[in-house]
């Protein structure tokens, strides 16, 4: 009988991802308070003697939200996801640079690379994360993979001149958690036996599956965290949560996670959106929407070429300024991965909201994807054949902007 080896998963998280990105473009801005999250008009200017001018947050007005922020902006309490505003009051004085997805992804490949070249069962988990498998690799059990760790750290380091942080411990859920203890610039191993001391303070929602809402419902029981949800009685669990989600709780508040590395998969959908400064209407910004519009249709198609994947269902997503949210969706004859064929998609599924509201946001969704391999070897044909004809549920209500 051929014995498998103690499992061994490593989980590594880039330190202030974005941030980090533009302090190697900005070095000067190294030791202060920066967000991410302003548009291309909050681009630095260079003044005539070289030096550059930066917009601080103070100066920002808008809806917009902080994409993420350096640890001394954390320190002041601005984190991703706040609104800006909010981040404004907290922070006046930070500087606020605009985003800059292509470069984040540049570096993103290049981290992961870096790390292939040490322990290639990698399972990407986004743009600043990854998990590792390291159970079959040589020594790495004489040390607990602190060896390795270390390694991956120096080789991140290298490739890019970031940061990262790593925890290893026997399974994902643990790695993920371990990963956080130290941020930055951490390597940290767990086992078992650790459990008690170092995860069971933390609070219940730092569980990578325990959401706002399932943490609020913790709360209002008085179980604050991972420790209190492990000394509770599995069937008090139950009658609280359900037999599937309240069983979980269970398991993950004692560490217990058999979820694999999974070294590949493929995307059930790709999208883009946007949320604009201010509330947009369908006939009086019909010239600014509709450019919109098309652009992200065109960025979508864009991703779905580097990504190499065709599309068979063209979706939209509107946000209106009541916070409604709408989505429609349409099925074309053929994948497709042309941008004029997505955007006559997109307005067909336009055709069938209500748009007499204003619109706080708007997105575009291509999913039932195939990979261009598959439709290469035969099975199915990009599609090039006439648009898409409307859905029988359409309306008469016709978008300026859409068509």
């Amino acid at each position: 009988m051929v014995v498998r080896p103690r499992r061994l998963i490593a989980h590594l998280d880039m330190d202030a991802f974005y941030a980090s990105v533009e302090l190697l473009r900005y070095p000067e801005l190294r030791g202060k308070a920066v967000v991410i999250g302003g548009g291309r008009d909050r681009q630095p200017r260079t003044r005539a003697d070289g030096t550059r001018e930066f917009f601080s947050l103070r100066d920002y007005a808008g809806r917009g939200v902080v994409t993420t922020s350096t640890y001394e902006a954390r320190k002041l309490g601005v984190f991703s996801a706040m609104g800006m505003m909010k981040s404004a009051a907290l922070a006046p004085d930070a500087i606020l640079l605009p985003v800059d997805f292509d470069e984040y992804r540049k570096f993103s490949r290049l981290f992961k690379a870096a790390v292939a070249v040490i322990a290639p069962r990698i399972e990407d988990r986004g743009i600043d994360e990854i998990y590792v498998d390291l159970s079959e690799m040589d020594g790495v059990h004489d040390d607990g993979g602190r060896g390795v760790g270390a390694a991956m750290k120096a080789a991140v380091h290298e490739a890019t001149g970031l940061s990262c942080s790593i925890g290893i411990t026997p399974n994902k859920l643990l790695s993920k958690l371990a990963s956080e203890l130290d941020k930055p610039d951490g390597l940290t191993l767990l086992g078992e036996a650790d459990i008690a001391e170092r995860i069971w303070p933390l609070a219940a929602r730092k569980v990578n599956g325990i959401g706002p809402k399932a943490a609020e419902r913790l709360a209002a029981l008085g179980v604050a965290t991972i420790g209190d949800i492990a000394a509770a009685d599995p069937a008090w669990l139950l009658a609280h949560f359900g037999k599937s989600f309240g069983a979980w709780l269970h398991e993950a508040s004692h560490g217990r996670d058999d979820r694999p590395v999974v070294t590949s998969s493929e995307p059930k959908s790709i999208s883009r959106e946007t949320t604009f400064e201010r509330d947009l209407h369908a006939t009086r910004d019909r010239e600014a929407l509709g450019a919109i519009f098309t652009d992200l249709c065109q960025r979508l198609a864009g991703d779905l070429a580097r990504k190499g994947y065709a599309a068979r269902t063209i979706g939209i997503k509107l946000r209106f300024d009541d916070f409604s949210i709408a989505t429609r969706d349409l099925s074309l004859p053929a994948h497709t991965m042309d941008g004029r064929e997505i955007r006559r998609a997109a307005g067909q599924c336009l055709r069938r909201v209500d748009l007499s509201r204003r619109l706080r946001l708007i997105g575009v969704r291509a999913s039932a994807l195939a990979s261009l391999a598959r439709l290469v070897a035969g099975e199915g044909e990009p599609s090039s054949g006439p648009p898409p004809t409307p859905s029988p549920q359409a309306s008469e209500n016709l978008p300026l902007f859409g068509l």
